[in-house]
């Protein structure tokens, strides 16, 4: 195909949004059917995560928080459209060109599916019928717009086309001075004005050529049919994902009642102060950091926990067989080894589940095993010291979250619950597989990337209010916050103004070692700014280091300090 100059750029670009479009809606129709992770803006997704840096993961974890994730993929969905754009200007000018970038893209998006872990040739099914989708519309766009039309005799330029007619307009010219010279009319005027105008209208075209003229309201309403295509399928697609039905399969369980309950909550517990974080943290606001672009989306009948690996019995069971074993009650603090001192990402919930001791010693563990390597939905692992979860603790397989059956965001149908230690190492959502190993022989996911392979939780302790860089009123103000250092607990938190002595806060009551507890103080504060600092000490008598440490290998470190101008 020869060059076509007949479709602006603009209408080319607008010609390659709406085909990508078209091509993602597609694909995601198709994935709503064979599995929402197979999705290639999903794909490339999770292999942008796996293949990111860890510094470069600190600092989205840092600077977006829990919008990491949308973050990303609006990012992808960004360079998609801009490549998608130029593929359309490039296609304007050559169909192929658009087609060889289409497939481009098409490959980059099978080698992400593919290489996920679990993937299957029909997981490509979604790339393949997005991309051609796409090139159906890019040629059906660009055709309407009068681009380049596939003919067995080939295309004609429009440089050859004018060419053309330019010529004829000439020759007619000629021809009409030499007849009408003398008298200024005649035939001969006649067919130069005709060649004239001819020559002037950039559509015309000389016999044989299949361009067409630029055609602005096709190309428009083509656009405008392309993006309700889009959407249609985007929705469509979102749907058959399985969300819904997940979702109703979730409002369907009804929770056991537990055989070992919690203690109750202390009355003195949550002391109940305005802006202080509530001793249970709701299900609506509790932290979500994880490596999920899509949450997976498990169906609690297909569900199984299969247990092998340095075991004498493999165990293999259901989420029926699960709620069928007696259940423990606990309230557990977790903590992300990305919180930053003073950070958000913490939370105290209760929770029901059955004992991961329970079910490993069903399965008989081996006495040279040291460790579980526990398998998400999604891929995902994570490392787990085996002494930690057998020394008695209430480490559980959970299937419950404050009284209500685990969000979908939260590891529904089960997730780990593990006191003591940070998330990373402990707390798999959507747990599929848990292989008893050995540390020196497997590493899970965050352990080639830099982070420690063991991670317990370092005491911490964080000021809520006053807010940093709060205006306060002279006088006596109120200081409170909480401070955790699970599973050994919180004996002390003292707080200091300005560097001068540390007063020792009021603490709430705990019902236990494995959760965070509330602290407050009240301080009168004199006009002009103030810093103020806290730390805390644990139940064995370690004071939390005043050592500044970022997050990477294994956690924080340092004291949490706001400053307030108080007028």
């Amino acid at each position: 195909m020869r060059r076509n100059e007949m479709v602006p750029a603009w209408a080319g670009a607008l010609a390659g949004l709406t085909a990508g479009g078209v091509a993602l809606g597609i694909a995601q129709l198709v994935a709503g059917v064979v599995g929402p992770e197979t999705f290639p803006v999903v794909a490339v997704g999770d292999g942008t995560v796996d293949l990111t840096p860890a510094p470069v993961k600190d600092f989205a974890i840092r600077t977006f928080g829990e919008n990491d994730k949308a973050v990303l993929v609006g990012g992808v969905l960004v360079v998609l459209a801009a490549v998608a754009a130029l593929i359309g200007v490039a296609a304007g000018r050559r169909l192929v060109y658009g087609h060889a970038g289409l497939a481009a893209f098409g490959a980059v998006g099978l080698v992400a599916v593919l290489t996920r872990p679990g993937a299957g040739i029909l997981d490509a099914l979604p790339t393949v019928a997005g991309v051609a989708a796409g090139a159906w519309a890019l040629s059906w766009l660009v055709r309407r717009a009068g681009g380049p039309a596939l003919s067995p005799g080939g295309t004609a330029g429009v440089t050859d086309g004018l060419a053309g007619s330019t010529g004829a307009a000439a020759g007619s010219a000629a021809t009409g001075a030499t007849v009408g010279a003398g008298d200024g009319a005649g035939p001969g005027a006649d067919a130069q004005e005709r060649s004239r105008g001819e020559a002037e209208r950039p559509g015309v075209m000389r016999a044989g050529a299949d361009l067409r003229a630029f055609d602005r309201r096709r190309l428009l309403t083509g656009v405008a049919g392309g993006v309700v295509v889009a959407g249609a399928a985007t929705v469509l697609g979102r749907q058959l994902g399985g969300r819904q039905a997940v979702d109703a399969a979730r409002v369907g369980v009804t929770l056991p009642k537990p055989a070992t309950p919690a203690r109750p909550i202390p009355a003195g517990a949550d002391l109940r102060i305005n802006g202080l974080s509530p001793f249970i943290t709701p299900n609506r606001d509790f932290y979500r950091v994880d490596t999920a672009l899509v949450v997976p989306q498990v169906d609690p009948n297909d569900w199984k926990l299969r247990i092998h690996g340095l075991v004498e019995r493999p165990v293999e069971l259901t989420y029926a067989d699960l709620l069928k074993l007696p259940l423990t009650e606990a309230d557990v603090t977790l903590t992300c080894v990305s919180n930053e001192v003073g950070g958000p990402y913490v939370g105290n919930a209760r929770w029901l589940g059955v004992r991961m001791a329970e079910i490993l010693r069903q399965a008989g563990l081996r006495p040279e095993a040291d460790m579980l390597l526990s398998t998400s939905a999604d891929g995902f692992t994570c490392g787990t010291p085996v002494d930690v979860v057998m020394d008695g603790r209430e480490a559980l397989f959970a299937i419950a979250m404050n009284g209500e059956v685990l969000p979908v965001d939260h590891g529904f149908p089960v997730r780990q619950v593990v006191p003591g230690l940070y998330g990373y190492v402990s707390a798999t959502k959507w747990v599929v597989d848990v292989k008893v190993t050995r540390f020196d022989s497997d590493q899970a996911y965050w352990t080639p990337r830099g982070w420690s392979a063991k991670g317990p939780i370092k005491t911490q302790s964080r000021i809520d209010l006053p807010k940093a860089g709060a205006s306060l009123k002279a006088g006596r103000a109120t200081i409170a916050g909480v401070a955790w250092a699970q599973h050994t607990g919180v004996d002390a938190v003292e707080v200091r103004v300005d560097r001068g002595q540390w007063r020792e806060a009021k603490l709430a009551e705990v019902p236990g070692p494995d959760t965070w507890r509330q602290w407050s103080i009240d301080w009168d504060l004199a006009a002009g700014g103030h810093t103020i600092e806290v730390r805390a000490t644990d139940a064995a008598g370690r004071t939390q280091t005043d050592r500044l440490a970022p997050p990477d290998p294994d956690g924080a470190t340092g004291w949490h300090s706001i400053t307030v101008q108080v007028a």
